[in-house]
């Protein structure tokens, strides 16, 4: 007990050269551990989604752009499709489609257009308000609510896609309607709405006054050209930007709706037989729409993560030796420091042993403090790993 106290009172009054040590070895220790726990992680986010998502359809393309934007919500934007292909899933009988449409954006979280169906399809519920309802209405995931302090009454404004372009893409001010309870899940960090919404927001619907009232009101360019049967509205004529109970009925979609854009139709047949028949039926070369099951398209994924990671362990292994020898020169450096003083203390009649078990005694104290501040820190990290890797998710892009 007399060498730790010894020990411990050298270090203590040598505090910051002790407290530099304490952290370079806790760093070495941990590091490795983050990440490995990250990338567990990021696997079990990755295939828990996958697996839970029978068959993806969109234009074909890359798969992995695909499964990340429908599955995960990345900025990777798969080519459209069109919504005629969830139609077609529909006619077959072979499995219930779930339009999505995953291109707009409000304020940094993803706006997912949608049907009703892919609330009952994922499990998720509302833990505040009501679902969605009216063209126009959101529904918001527990994060986005923490996130931005949203509350259902609340509106939330979907981003211009180029601000120097508000022809086209323009803000559409949404109201919350609910908000949903969480499920650790990257719907967490979505805004939900109906998928016309986001047709609204593309500029392929709009609502607006009529172009005669508007026109006598004094708006000019409301109407280029009136004939008996028809009226002609100029550009002038302004849209709105919010979709209320008293404008709700001017909104209107122009084009043919068969064409009008999906980003991928998620298909989940009742049975495996369906499965397979509704996956023979995208093998045609000149089909121009693909069928992909996520869980094969993950675990591709995965395999390369997985080369990844040697190289990765390598590197580490390779960082963490050459920092632990820069942890014994600086123990061995310390020593030389030490020479008149261990001199001078086996002049007073310690023995070497004596000495050695001091030296000993220092380096244990350390070690022991070193593994106490990377487990502390490696339980800190493991509790928010999901949420970390549920974040890198959702940013990739």
């Amino acid at each position: 007990m007399g060498t730790l106290y010894l020990a411990g009172q050298y270090l203590r009054f040598h505090f910051w050269r002790s407290l530099v040590l304490v952290l370079a070895i806790a760093l070495i220790l941990t590091v490795p551990v983050a990440i490995h726990l990250l990338l567990g992680a990021s696997e079990r986010q990755l295939t828990a989604r996958a697996e839970a998502t029978p068959l993806l359809i969109g234009a074909r393309g890359s798969t992995l752009d695909l499964v990340m934007n429908s599955l995960y919500f990345t900025e990777d934007r798969p080519p459209p499709a069109s919504i005629a292909a969830s139609d077609a899933v529909w006619d077959s009988g072979l499995a219930t489609a779930i339009p999505l449409y995953v291109r707009f954006q409000a304020q940094g979280a993803p706006i997912v257009g949608t049907t009703l169906d892919y609330f009952d399809f994922r499990g998720l519920t509302i833990a505040e308000g009501r679902g969605l309802t009216l063209l126009g209405d959101a529904v918001i995931g527990a994060e986005v609510a923490r996130r931005f302090a949203l509350e259902p009454g609340d509106s939330i404004v979907s981003s211009p896609e180029n601000l120097f372009d508000l022809a086209g893409v323009y803000p559409l001010k949404m109201p919350v309607a609910g908000v949903l309870a969480p499920t650790g899940t990257p719907d967490d960090k979505a805004i939900f709405v109906d998928i016309k919404t986001t047709w609204v927001i593309q500029g392929i619907g709009h609502g607006h006054d009529e172009p005669l009232t508007a026109a006598a009101e004094g708006q000019e360019g409301a109407v280029l050209a009136e004939t008996p049967e028809n009226v002609v509205a100029g550009a002038a004529l302004v849209t709105f930007n919010e979709i209320t109970q008293e404008n709700i009925d001017s909104f209107h979609f122009h084009g043919d709706p068969e064409s009008y854009p999906v980003s991928a139709v998620l298909a989940a047949p009742p049975d495996v037989r369906s499965g397979v028949i509704l996956r023979g039926r995208y093998l045609e070369p000149d089909q121009p729409l693909q069928i992909v099951v996520p869980e094969d398209v993950v675990n591709g994924l995965l395999a390369d993560i997985f080369q990844v990671r040697r190289v990765l362990d390598v590197v580490v292994l390779t960082i963490a030796i050459a920092a632990i020898l820069a942890v014994a020169l600086a123990f061995f450096l310390a020593l030389q420091l030490r020479r008149s003083e261990i001199e001078t203390i086996f002049k007073l009649g310690c023995r070497r042993a004596t000495i050695a078990r001091l030296v000993t005694a220092e380096v244990v104290i350390i070690l022991g403090i070193s593994m106490i501040v990377a487990g502390l820190t490696t339980l800190m990290i493991g509790r928010g790993t999901e949420d970390a890797a549920l974040w890198l998710l959702s940013t990739q892009g």
